[in-house]
């Protein structure tokens, strides 16, 4: 497998608004304190260890803490094997992004279309999305070219690959967008590998009933039709 160096000024990454930060790592604790913190507080608060997460997922070295450090994390923390990707079968948790908004919003929506459907959601507006806004310096192993890992719809290889390469010591992957063809994808194994986000825009989804047709951008009102 290559390895290339992926320096990027932008990236972009979308998840659901419903995720709020995760005070335990926005503080300047240290991070190899954060389970005895989380133990002490879930006594006043027993819902606190669902906020947090799996702190086990991340080593302490590998852990990044201070303003902004929960989009980082939480990916990490709050990886299920019900909510599986490209490159991981959910029992580890990666930092999924695109080289620009439209990369992330085409991978976003298609994933999003897939639980609407299957859920058999009524048309309409539907969730609110944040955009994160970072960038990217690092050497990645270059997927590009193999077909067996950009299949469309099976990711049984890809999240072997994925799997392999983590335990291998890998930094992540890049690849070219399956869903937005002009665009690149990184997909990162560690926290401290990928430096802390900023917010940027909102979005919602609409949903017609068989598939995601419109998104619109909240701060301004505007409105972009899907080109399937």
């Amino acid at each position: 497998m290559p390895v290339r160096r992926v320096t990027w000024s932008r990236t972009v990454r979308i998840i659901r608004t419903i995720h709020p930060p995760i005070d335990l790592f926005e503080d300047i604790a240290d991070p190899a304190d954060w389970e005895a913190l989380a133990s002490a507080e879930a006594k006043f608060n027993p819902r606190i260890r669902e906020s947090i997460g799996d702190l086990s997922k991340v080593p302490v070295a590998r852990r990044v803490t201070g303003p902004g450090a929960s989009w980082v994390m939480a990916p990490f923390v709050h990886c299920s094997p019900v909510r599986p990707g490209r490159f991981s079968d959910g029992s580890f948790g990666l930092y999924y992004a695109g080289d620009r908004t439209e990369v992330a919003i085409a991978e976003t929506i298609h994933h999003h279309a897939r639980f609407m459907r299957a859920t058999e959601e009524a048309p309409g507006w539907t969730s609110q999305f944040r955009e994160l806004i970072g960038s990217v310096d690092t050497d990645l192993d270059d997927a590009t070219g193999r077909a067996d890992l950009l299949d469309p719809d099976d990711y049984r290889p890809s999240q072997l690959f994925g799997t392999e390469r983590r335990a291998a010591g890998s930094n992540g992957i890049t690849w070219p967008s399956v869903r937005f063809p002009e665009g690149q994808c990184i997909a990162v194994f560690w926290p401290d590998v990928i430096p802390i986000p900023t917010q940027g825009a909102h979005f919602a989804y609409h949903w017609n009933g068989t598939a995601v047709d419109y998104v619109k951008r909240l701060d301004n009102g505007e409105v972009f039709s899907v080109v399937a």
